[in-house]
């Protein structure tokens, strides 16, 4: 199973969705999760932040904005 990457920031409530969705999406799957906290990182920030949420899978942006749980799990299963 691919692993599953979260690119976030404080203060950004699509994030905190987002962070909530996956935990509760890991729980039922059994991913391995990182969580990217960009801020304070000027490359990091200059990369994602017009992004924030951005979800990779096995490397590969899958998501920003919105998580659809449905997809997820469909790219999850195919990889990406």
């Amino acid at each position: 199973m691919p692993d599953v990457a979260v690119f976030h920031a404080l203060n950004c409530s699509l994030c905190e969705r987002a962070r909530a969705q996956l935990a509760r999406l890991q729980a039922e799957l059994g991913f391995e999760l990182t969580e990217v906290d960009i801020t304070g990182d000027p490359a990091l920030e200059a990369a994602y932040r017009e992004w924030l949420p951005v979800v990779e899978i096995g490397g590969e942006r899958a998501f920003v904005y919105y998580l659809d749980e449905t997809a997820f799990r469909r790219k999850l299963s195919r990889g990406a």
